[in-house]
């Protein structure tokens, strides 16, 4: 890095203050938690932010790296808080002295520049889901908060706003960018950046985070009392592995956690058939990596249907890589990850990096079981507007997902896998409900008679077909009397109904904000 352009006591305690930019304008000092602006030779103090909430994010001041062979340093950082949680954006100085941004986006992340704009939609037109033209490019809105600055530290561009919300969008493009919209400022300052992995920066000084406790840092579940082990720096929720209550961390230490408790199946039902905690090396998209499952979700169709579909997501983390689901549904086995950018959408197809896709279906999704960790904040009965998309020709094993909550729009890509592939990653058994394949939606209805024919396969009718039959005794006896499944199979006896849709998700759930969160 260059050397360091400019010092000053901080005007409130004395602290040394170092910018290591001299076109940088704020910074934290970091004894006081003084907000101090450059006037001249001179610092003056404007507020004080509150104290960083301890995330355990792997960045921190100081880390080095690289982007397209530039070196840079982390120097600052804001810490900002939305209604689902909070995320960090850190100030990157290069040696040349431009400044970036590398920010937090749905358990990725995204570098990202400052670029002018001419004129910015207003705030209040903007709605999660439309198209709109910024900077004479069409994008999609992906996701609008109301967020506010939580604490900040190091050297800063600008002064943070200290007090009040602000408006906070992000914009997607079939591009692979991301776009920011931030309304702290007037006019709103805009910026533009893509997905990076943090091992393509080559990154030195991160802090250590392979594995933190909550019992380290003095909490407990607030339903039972047991103490919960935390193993991920990202972690928003936790399922109490004794009472099954689902805690919210987002408030940080010192809160008070909120949680809801769930009793859906009755003892013993609705285990994952992954072990929580195993690791399995698999290749989505990419070079064969490790991937430990830590969180297990069961969702449901919730669009008024008379039956109700049900399938398991889980949570897939790597180190250098983040987060992936795994998604076992009725149509077969399938894995996809978030998305920086929005497919090109025309009538019922989509286009995605070259490929072309169809709509399957669209549906309504419902939360209804969850165990382990997860980067955003479960809420209870979550729902969200899903629909699924099939490639096309060459591309018939990829899928895409996009999935609506409230304010905001998430897509996720990725391709079908078979059972073999999940049973061999994990060294699974290969038990009758891992024993089938996606495959295209065409063959779907005949892969699913097949099934049937097999003896050996009779769990898979219990599973996935949602009691289509009469035999409610076996439904009972795997999930227990008040498990949704069995509840299901009693209506369905009752009116005679049979399976009709296929159901089930490619998975790619919303993380709460749709941007930097």
């Amino acid at each position: 890095m260059t050397q360091r352009a400019y010092r000053a006591a901080c005007p409130n305690c004395g602290a040394p203050v170092e910018f290591a930019s001299a076109a940088s304008a704020s910074a934290v000092c970091s004894y006081c938690k003084s907000t101090l602006v450059r006037d001249g030779e001179a610092l003056t103090r404007i507020g004080v932010v509150g104290e960083l909430f301890d995330d355990h994010s792997p960045l921190r001041l100081g880390a080095a790296g690289q982007l397209q062979g530039q070196p840079f340093a982390l120097v600052g950082r804001l810490q900002y808080g939305y209604a689902d949680g909070t995320w960090n954006e850190w100030h990157a100085l290069f040696d040349n002295g431009r400044s970036g941004w590398l920010s937090e986006d749905n358990g990725a992340y995204v570098f990202a520049f400052d670029t002018t704009l001419a004129q910015a939609p207003a705030l209040d037109t903007l709605r999660a889901g439309q198209r709109v033209a910024v900077g004479g490019q069409a994008w999609d809105v992906a996701s609008v908060v109301v967020a506010k600055l939580l604490s900040a530290e190091g050297e800063l561009p600008a002064p943070p706003k200290l007090a009040g919300g602000f408006g906070v969008v992000d914009l997607r493009n079939p591009l692979g960018e991301v776009g920011t919209l931030d309304f702290s400022r007037t006019p709103p300052t805009w910026s533009i950046g893509r997905s990076v992995a943090l091992s393509e920066l080559a990154l030195t000084g991160l802090a250590d985070t392979s594995e933190k406790t909550l019992k380290g840092r003095g909490v407990e579940c607030p339903s039972c009392g047991s103490a919960l082990d935390v193993k991920l720096s990202t972690t928003q929720s936790l399922a109490c592995p004794q009472c099954r209550a689902v805690v919210d961390l987002s408030g940080g230490v010192g809160a008070e956690l909120r949680h809801y408790a769930q009793n859906n199946s009755g003892p013993g039902g609705l285990e994952p058939q992954i072990a929580l905690g195993k690791t399995g090396t698999l290749a989505l998209g990419g070079t064969p990596l490790p991937w430990q499952a830590v969180g297990f979700m069961e969702r449901c169709t919730a669009d008024g249907d008379d039956e109700t579909f049900y399938w398991r997501e889980y949570l897939l983390w790597n180190r250098s890589a983040g987060f992936a689901f795994l998604v076992d549904s009725e149509d077969g086995w399938s894995w996809v990850r978030p998305i920086t950018g929005a497919p090109a959408q025309k009538g019922d197809g989509a286009r995605w990096q070259g490929a072309d896709y169809r709509r399957k279906e669209s549906y309504g999704a419902r939360v209804t079981w969850v165990q382990g960790e997860f980067y955003w904040r479960v809420q209870r009965d979550e729902r969200a507007l899903v629909a699924d998309y099939v490639g096309v020709g060459l591309a018939v094993k990829k899928r895409l997902s996009r999935e609506q909550t409230g304010n905001e729009v998430t897509w996720s890509a990725g391709e079908t896998l078979a059972a073999s592939q999940v049973a061999q990653a994990f060294g699974l058994a290969a038990p009758a409900a891992l024993a089938r394949d996606s495959g295209p939606v065409a063959a779907a209805k005949g892969v699913r008679t097949l099934i049937v024919l097999f003896v050996l396969l009779f769990l898979v009718v219990v599973l996935f077909s949602r009691c289509g039959g009469d035999n409610c005794d076996e439904v009972r006896a795997t999930f227990g009397p008040a498990s949704a499944e069995y509840q299901q199979c009693q209506r369905n006896r009752s009116s005679g109904s049979g399976s009709g849709r296929s159901g089930g998700s490619f998975g790619g759930w919303s993380s709460g904000g749709g941007g930097h969160k």
